[in-house]
């Protein structure tokens, strides 16, 4: 076999490749935007402090050292705050608009966290008057920086340039996503019809191989990665030409795995069992289940504490309101397909499913005026925190549901079982991606990401649902 030169492709760049993060997958140009408004907080809190006399600043502290690890300290909280405000997940679809308003908060809620340590360590404090000049100087900063880096990685060339080989309906699928945010890794190129069968997809978009190698294509085309989508799945692959394809660099992934990494769920109407026996994945040593278990206890344990004053207005609230009890339990699916019962602050009519086991709707009559506002402020899951410390749950999971509901699913939909691999949380990766279910068809789209966390569940994972769970209840994302 002739060795084929590699030609250089077009994309130089390399924002469209995915790292993986304790198996996670993370795209390289979302890492470099995190360090660059690192980079940019920490030089404005750096330009704030030499705006002043470093005397004053410090109290009388002339130590670099300290003051490299004030600034850090600054820049690191406020760069967490714009986690938790949802400032760096890829499913981001909001204009200039949106996200100077999403800054605007995270800088807020960063502000508040600096001077609690402020006052609690007051040897890592900054004059509040040069924080707040870095607030202000880091929000514009950011907002530049941020709106310029996205528009340069939406064009072109930023992009990888992808060819799908086939054309049927699991090729079509690709189609669907249309969105900018969620194509800005990629170039939809074109499909190859390997069958002759008619394509699914538009004729304009089918390229037309002809006698060309598909090794020739890439190189003509300036293909950077190859997706595998046949409808037959016995059907057998060109694996001469996709082995010239991958000694010239080429990347080569199957449909799941390519969807597993764009959309971050596992597409259940492309999945079978062979792929998810043979996919990495689905792992939690005995080190890793303790680490979760710790996290758990110290995370709830916390929470507990600090809200104990809310639970307790809480509870006054709603005896006030309407006769019944305060907290309500009831039956729930955990891990293993074990039964427990799950507490909360009672929120609706004490006889509110008289007629039998119900999902709540828009705007549901049987809803109090306090329980819709510990609803949508998700007050009413804090009781939840002692089924953490009793080991029911973990602090992230998914949603534990109710028995009835589960035999109806299992039957119903494939692969639903597999979600009670891994212990139901209070939140999790389901629940910042896709708002409150309430029908069978929101059940089979809340499994696909069910089944990435149960797939891709590290302490990383956790720690980045928990941040971007602030976001789900500053913006009252799903609650009903």
């Amino acid at each position: 076999m002739d060795i084929i030169e590699r030609k250089p492709f077009n994309n130089p760049f390399l924002w469209n490749k995915y790292i993986r993060i304790f198996r996670s997958y993370v795209p390289a140009w979302l890492l470099v935007l995190g360090v660059i408004e690192l980079i940019v907080l920490m030089a404005v809190s750096l330009f704030a402090a030499a705006s002043f006399d470093v005397y004053i600043i410090f109290a009388a502290e002339t130590n670099c050292g300290l003051c490299l690890v004030k600034a850090g300290i600054f820049s690191t909280t406020i760069w967490l705050s714009m986690i938790s405000m949802g400032l760096y997940q890829r499913r981001l679809r909001e204009g200039a608009a949106g996200i100077a308003l999403r800054v605007v908060i995270s800088h807020v809620f960063g502000a508040l966290a600096l001077f609690s340590l402020y006052f609690i360590l007051p040897i890592i404090s900054i004059d509040y008057k040069i924080t707040l000049i870095a607030l202000i100087v880091s929000y514009t900063a950011i907002l530049i920086a941020r709106i310029t880096f996205l528009r340069l990685v939406g064009t072109e060339v930023f992009k990888s340039r992808v060819l799908v080989l086939g054309s049927g309906n699991r090729a079509a699928g690709i189609t669907q996503l249309k969105r900018w945010i969620d194509t800005v890794g990629y170039t939809l190129v074109g499909f190859i019809n390997v069958s002759n069968k008619d394509p699914k997809v538009s004729e304009d978009r089918i390229i037309d191989s002809g006698e060309k190698t598909l090794s020739e294509l890439v190189r003509e085309y300036c293909i950077d990665e190859i997706v595998i989508a046949f409808d037959d799945r016995r059907r057998r692959m060109p694996m001469d030409d996709l082995l010239d394809c991958k000694m010239l660099g080429v990347s080569v992934v199957d449909l799941i795995t390519f969807y597993e990494r764009e959309t971050y769920k596992l597409k259940l109407d492309v999945m079978d069992r062979s792929w998810l026996i043979f996919s990495d994945g689905f792992q939690q040593g005995l080190y890793a289940r303790w680490i979760k278990r710790i996290l758990d206890i110290i995370v709830s344990g916390t929470i507990l504490l600090a809200t104990l004053p809310i639970m307790v207005i809480t509870a006054i609230a709603i005896k006030l309101e309407s006769h019944g009890g305060i907290f309500y339990s009831q039956k729930r699916v955990g891990f293993g397909g074990k039964v427990f019962y799950v507490h909360k602050f009672r929120s609706m009519v004490s006889d509110a499913e008289k007629n039998g086991a119900q999902w709540a709707s828009k705007n549901d009559s049987r809803i109090t005026k306090v329980g819709g506002f510990i609803r949508v402020t998700r007050i009413d899951e804090l009781p939840q925190l002692i089924n953490v410390l009793k080991g029911d749950m973990s602090f992230v999971g998914p949603r534990p549901e109710r028995p009835e509901f589960v035999e109806q699913f299992c039957e119903r939909i494939e692969f639903y079982a597999e979600r009670h691999r891994v212990k139901p949380g209070i939140t999790g990766w389901a629940q910042v991606c896709y708002p409150y279910g309430a029908s069978e068809s929101d059940a089979f789209e809340k499994l696909q990401y069910d089944l990435y966390y149960a797939k891709n569940s590290s302490l990383f994972l956790d720690l980045m649902i928990i941040l971007q769970t602030v976001e789900v209840v500053v913006w009252q994302k799903g609650a009903r």
